[in-house]
């Protein structure tokens, strides 16, 4: 059942890629407890490991040890490759979790000793019992015997004219030679079968015997292995808490090896769900996309309404969060930011995406979703997606009665992301405080979706606009406009301008932002120049109090000496002292004007004005006052805006005519941008482009081309005897 729901939400690739990298074939849930599941698998991630060996299901394996049945050699195998691979992983530097969890894992002894029984192909070594060696020796050299026997046969000469072929042929399990009838004269052999052509397969006396002292040989091999397979499995039947206890340690490993391993090779990300309900994704992409754009989608309240343009991205959003919350509930990775990332642990998913109504269960679209909401009345702790809500009924009642069953999931504590284009029941459900909105976005210049996001508004469906762009006559799109109603086509229009206004409010906040940081950084800056300025002041204090002090200690020393001359030299040397004493200059020493460049510490900035001590300062679209003195002039002057120099090399014999039959779309658009652009260096007004009737996509698409294009000043079908219909008159 889950991984049918896996596959609702296109992950079954994702899932399919996954298992693969199994070393035994399991479930891909994670049972016990993720934060020390999360833990080891990180641990892990940190180095470098050989991947488990594939391992076949022993569970079999192991209910006839316990009943003290003997294993097949090929199965006691591969309980030694999973101890042999725990002794691998136990010789390896891991940290923490992982470590300690080895630690426990002790094999014993005995087990130990049996890896040197089998080599790596599982097969028993001869070199440890004699009796293989012999029996080897003698296998082949028998075998050696066959062969020269079947050789002297096929060159008998008594018997060449008898043979059809000089090939053996195996026949049955036995090797025999192909004889026309009448053999018998000169060979005694055995017939085991008739060819096509008539010819007979047999097997000479000679063979026959050397085949059967084969056999013998290889049954006294298989004698010793049984005696190797009854010794081994009571060692196994001794140990059979530990090989059960190692058979599903080997299965937790395979987990965390097989996540690791999903994550290094699509440069994946683990994420370990919380005990809230939150759900906030960065640079998240739903597995499934490639070369996606990734999504930023904060969802903390109860509701996610998802609005605006068809093939907006809307569905792959609603099955990007639930996938999301669903690989991180299984601690399976995915491309996401998770040190930003925040998701909350659910109890049970949902999902109404589809249409249920088929010929098979005889039930309408809105009465097959109306049963599947009734068995949701009375869940708690779901993660419930629901894909254009108002399907399969009028969308008015729809609104009313989803509002109201809607609301009532709310109460049992669920969470709910719906798409919908039925903007009423947006604005419903809006009203209540545990619902938020997002909208899909359209480029209206480029007219097609941007596969973006904006939240707390709702989104314009821009149905007649995709229309359009999927090869409705623009005649017909106009018409439907007429039905639709100025009124309805006025709000469409303000929906329009609200998204565009959101954006240009949040664009506008982004450049604020960065004046915030730029003004955080020159406080920062401001801050530290002060305290360094105070740490320099009192260094400077401290320096002028002990020449101050010296000067005056000296002064002193003329008290006491008696000697005329001896006083004289020592008010000298104070006054020296006095003198050597230098205050530090409180004015300007350069002179400033406006429109110089200056700095102070890490701010460069244009003086704008200069009052009596004071300068204001422009920088990066700032104004500071600065005290003059601080100030020192900057040989930085404004980057000039490099000149870009571009050289057009004009075409050569370039044609008035572009003939693109037989193009698909894209190429087609490809010529004929770089065939206007060529005409357009050349110097051409006018030129001719034949595109062909057709299915008529080709030519939609060379008109809407035309029409968007900046250098085209008109285009008109070719008169017939140019083209006609299938082909375009284009003025440059």
């Amino acid at each position: 059942m889950q991984e049918q729901f896996f596959k609702k939400l296109d992950l079954d690739t994702y899932i399919e890629d996954f298992k693969g990298l199994f070393a035994r074939d399991k479930e891909f849930f994670l049972q016990g407890d993720s934060k020390l599941h999360h833990k080891r698998i990180n641990e892990l991630s940190l180095i470098d490991f050989n991947p488990p060996p594939m391992i076949e299901e022993l569970n079999s394996a192991l209910t006839h040890l316990s009943k003290q049945g003997i294993l097949h050699l090929s199965q006691s195998f591969e309980f030694i490759k999973i101890c042999k691979y725990f002794k691998y992983l136990k010789g390896l530097k891991f940290e923490e979790s992982l470590k300690e969890w080895l630690l426990k894992i002790e094999i014993p002894q005995v087990i130990l000793e049996l890896f040197e029984y089998f080599d790596e192909k599982g097969e028993i070594k001869e070199s440890i019992d004699e009796r293989l060696v012999n029996l080897n020796l003698a296998l082949k050299m028998k075998k050696e015997s066959l062969i020269a026997e079947f050789k002297k046969l096929t060159y008998a000469k008594s018997l060449s004219v008898y043979l059809i072929d000089t090939q053996i042929h195996l026949i049955n399990g036995m090797e025999a030679l192909l004889l026309r009838g009448g053999f018998n004269h000169v060979l005694k052999a055995k017939i085991i079968g008739r060819s096509s052509g008539g010819g007979f397969f047999v097997v000479p006396l000679s063979v026959e015997k050397i085949q059967s002292q084969i056999d013998e040989v290889k049954d006294a091999k298989e004698e010793i292995f049984y005696e190797y397979a009854k010794k081994i499995s009571l060692v196994f039947y001794k140990n059979l808490m530990f090989l059960k206890f190692i058979n599903n340690a080997f299965d937790l490993f395979d987990h965390y090896s097989a996540r690791v391993l999903m994550a290094k090779k699509h440069d994946y990300e683990f994420v370990l769900t919380d005990s809230s309900n939150n759900l906030s994704l960065y640079n998240f992409a739903h597995p499934a996309l490639k070369n996606a754009k990734s999504v930023n989608i904060e969802f903390n309240k109860k509701v996610l309404i998802i609005t605006g343009v068809n093939a907006g991205g809307k569905s792959m959003l609603l099955k990007g969060i639930l996938s999301a919350a669903l690989l991180a509930k299984h601690l399976l990775p995915m491309r996401i930011n998770a040190q930003k990332s925040q998701i909350g642990n659910f109890k049970e998913f949902d999902a109404i995406l589809e249409d249920p109504q088929n010929v098979k269960n005889d039930i309408s679209t809105f009465a097959g979703r109306m049963l599947h909401f009734s068995k949701l009345l009375g869940k708690k702790n779901v993660l419930l997606g629901i894909d254009e809500i108002e399907l399969g009924t009028d969308f008015e009642e729809a609104a009313c009665l989803y509002t109201e069953l809607i609301s009532k999931l709310l109460e049992q504590d669920n969470k709910i992301i719906i798409t919908t284009h039925h903007k009423r029941l947006a604005m419903l459900l809006a009203k209540n405080s545990q619902v938020e909105l997002i909208a899909a976005l359209y480029d209206e210049e480029l007219s097609r979706p941007k596969y973006e996001f904006l939240k707390g508004t709702i989104g314009k469906s821009y149905a007649f606009e995709t229309a359009l762009r999927y090869g409705i006559s623009a005649n017909l799109v106009q018409n439907a406009k007429k039905l639709y109603g100025e009124d309805k086509e006025n709000l469409e229009e303000m929906v329009s301008k609200n998204i565009n206004l959101e954006l240009s409010l949040r664009k506008k906040n982004e450049e604020l932002g960065k004046k915030e940081a730029k003004v955080d950084e020159i406080l920062l800056s401001l801050k530290d120049q002060k305290e360094k300025n105070e740490q320099e002041f009192k260094k400077l204090v401290s320096n002028l109090e002990f020449k101050y002090h010296k000067a005056i200690e000296e002064a002193k020393k003329t008290i006491n000496l008696k000697d005329i001359k001896e006083k004289q030299r020592s008010l000298n040397k104070a006054n020296e002292l006095k003198k050597s004493i230098i205050l530090p200059s409180m004015e300007q020493n350069e002179e400033l004007r406006v429109g110089d460049f200056v700095k102070y510490e890490k701010i460069k900035g244009k003086i704008t004005a200069i009052s009596k001590n004071d300068a204001i300062i422009q920088s990066d679209g700032l104004s500071l006052r600065v005290p003059l003195k601080l100030l020192k002039k900057s040989n930085q002057t404004p980057k000039q805006k490099v000149k870009s120099s571009v050289s057009i090399t004009r075409p050569s014999a370039l044609n008035m005519i572009l003939d693109l039959h037989g193009l698909r779309s894209d190429e087609a658009l490809e010529r004929l941008d770089k065939f206007i652009s060529d005409a357009l260096i050349v110097g051409f007004d006018e030129v001719i482009v034949y595109h062909g009737i057709g299915t008529g996509k080709l030519a939609f698409a060379v008109k809407e081309f035309l029409k968007a294009h900046k250098s085209v000043k008109s285009f008109n079908d070719a008169p017939i005897n140019q083209g006609g219909f299938g082909a375009k008159v284009v003025k440059l």
